[in-house]
């Protein structure tokens, strides 16, 4: 603490009281030197506002991945730089002084911005080198993706596709964060903040093993039954649990299910094993049902269970020529798909 006193009493000394760029002679040498010399590096700025969140200098450092030493050594030289005493040091922990208040509330909205510049590079970037960044729901993923996938690689061979598989509401967070250029859902809703485009149609089918009582019953099961039924289910957050849940809201269901997954096949297994009726995407048990291992179950009329497969981005972003094909050709096959049913 004696150090950054007197280098802070030295500083204050060579440039003058108050401003800590020296006055009005200060600030008129400020004015001639680029930024990028006055101020400090992100990665200190990072240290910093780590500080602030962790009270800690030792927690601050080992979040931001490098030695306690290193981190003190960076705060000091962000003091001794800016002419100002950041952080009052004692053996309970660092704490902000007023000063430290302000500049890590200033540290904030930088980062921010520095974040948003990157996300915005990284678009370019992606944009320039033909790079396609997808996020789909898991039926998507499975059962439409890779033939899309394929007329894309046909008419674009040079465009690099990432693909990130996960749930409806993760895709929009992908999104959200500039983690996607193009995100493929199964939800109900779309969030204001993202603009669709309906790509196709599903609906989801409640399946049992062939010797379950329900794969035997001459009457649809009615939502009632439905909600107050153990099932297996996707996990919360999915497509299909909202749309399951959308539909049974008249009569509060689902119940507790009796097991319930982020993937469909082990759903699929557990159905056709008779441990209780599923309801999954008819998409994803299409095949199921066609080798006899599943049987769909009717039900009634009241449960509404179909749905829109929606293609979303950002709204105010421009999509790039590789998304902009890509729905091209989801278009293209969701008319074929409808032309030959």
């Amino acid at each position: 603490m004696t150090d950054d006193h007197a280098t802070d009493d030295h500083a204050a000394q060579r440039h003058g009281p108050g401003d800590p760029l020296g006055g009005p002679a200060g600030g008129a040498a400020a004015a001639r030197t680029p930024a990028s010399r006055r101020l400090p590096d992100l990665e200190t700025l990072e240290l910093l506002v780590a500080v602030a969140d962790t009270g800690s200098i030792g927690r601050a450092a080992a979040q931001q991945q490098i030695t306690q030493p290193a981190a003190s050594a960076r705060l000091r030289t962000l003091e001794r730089k800016l002419a100002l005493q950041l952080l009052d040091r004692s053996r309970q922990g660092s704490r902000l002084t007023d000063a430290g208040l302000v500049v890590t509330d200033w540290a904030r909205g930088v980062l921010e911005q520095a974040h948003v510049l990157a996300e915005g590079l990284a678009a370019l970037q992606a944009q320039q080198r033909g790079e396609l960044r997808l996020a789909a729901s898991l039926t998507l993923a499975e059962q439409l993706l890779p033939g899309w996938l394929v007329s894309l690689r046909r008419l674009s061979p040079a465009t690099h596709v990432g693909l990130r598989v996960t749930n409806s509401h993760q895709v929009i967070e992908a999104l959200r964060h500039g983690e996607a250029d193009l995100g493929f859902i199964e939800g109900p809703f779309v969030p204001r903040d993202l603009r669709s485009l309906a790509v196709g149609r599903d609906r989801l089918a409640v399946v049992t093993a062939p010797d379950h009582p329900w794969a035997r019953r001459g009457t649809p099961v009615s939502g009632a039954e439905l909600a107050e039924t153990p099932l297996l289910l996707r996990e919360p957050g999915s497509g299909t649990r909202d749309t399951l849940e959308r539909a049974l809201r008249p009569w509060v269901g689902p119940s507790v299910p009796v097991l319930e997954l982020g993937a469909t096949g082990p759903l699929r297994s557990a159905a056709a094993q008779g441990a209780a009726p599923a309801v999954l995407s008819l998409l994803a048990v299409a095949d199921d049902l066609t080798a006899g291992r599943l049987v769909e179950v009717p039900v009634a009329p009241e449960v509404a269970l179909s749905r829109v497969l929606r293609a979303v981005w950002r709204s105010g972003t421009e999509l790039t020529a590789p998304a902009r094909l890509l729905l091209d050709v989801a278009r293209r096959s969701s008319r074929s798909r409808r032309d030959e049913g």
